[in-house]
């Protein structure tokens, strides 16, 4: 029986939708959070990080009770004759959700990193705060957002317990790769389950290469660490 490749393309559009949402929110919630102190944003961040920390069945779980025909958002969507249970966008929903936390980690600790003495004297002399985060915060928080970026792809690429959950088995449709090894194994096609496994191991091995090309061997100039002390 030939390997349906279906999988393949449903989990990298997945990945790439979910990633973008998650890099456009991760973007915006930490700098909104880089300029507020207080108990309210503390409690949003744990509001923020939860889906970290909890097991991807779970956040499936509160994810489908959300959007369920029975719950707030579902009922809301049904009024427009549309539902997410059981279909791509849940796939997505599912993978950015539980992609976000890595994202706004890894954009906020870059933020954080930049002098804020340049960002004044960018002020100081009349830079509008948009041409300060375009000009000077974007371009030195970079390569932590590049970061970022890259976990919330392999988050989103190895999605399975919320996924599930929010978005079931359908082949065709909602038919991810680690849901594909899942069924294989459970059904004892252990030759499937390893083809796609190997499959979801090219692919990550191929990101992580694309990125170190771009972030180190595009840069010659950058200064290597040779293991020997100045003289």
């Amino acid at each position: 029986m030939p390997l349906d490749l279906s999988p393949i393309w449903i989990s990298l559009e997945t990945s790439v939708t979910a990633t973008a949402i998650t890099l456009v929110c991760g973007v915006a919630v930490a700098i909104w959070r880089a300029n507020r102190r207080g108990l309210g944003p503390a409690l949003l961040d744990s509001v923020f990080l939860l889906p970290l920390v909890l097991p991807p069945t779970v956040v499936g779980f509160l994810l489908l009770l959300l959007f369920g025909r029975n719950g707030p958002l579902g009922r809301l969507l049904l009024h427009f004759g549309a539902t997410v249970v059981f279909s791509w966008p849940a796939t997505v929903i599912a993978s950015a959700v539980v992609s976000f936390p890595l994202m706004y980690l890894s954009v906020r600790a870059a933020l954080e990193q930049v002098d804020a003495h340049l960002l004044q004297a960018a002020r100081t002399l009349g830079a509008s705060e948009w041409r300060v985060f375009r000009r000077i915060a974007l371009p030195l928080a970079w390569p932590g957002i590049l970061a970022g970026t890259i976990l919330a792809f392999a988050r989103a690429l190895g999605e399975f317990g919320a996924t599930l959950m929010l978005a079931g088995s359908i082949p065709g449709r909602t038919q991810t790769i680690p849901i594909a090894i899942y069924f294989a194994v459970e059904s004892n096609d252990l030759h499937q389950a390893v083809a796609w496994s190997l499959i979801d191991i090219f692919i990550s091995l191929a990101m992580i290469a694309g990125m170190y090309y771009w972030t180190h061997l595009q840069n010659p100039a950058r200064p290597r660490w040779t293991g020997e002390s100045g003289r």
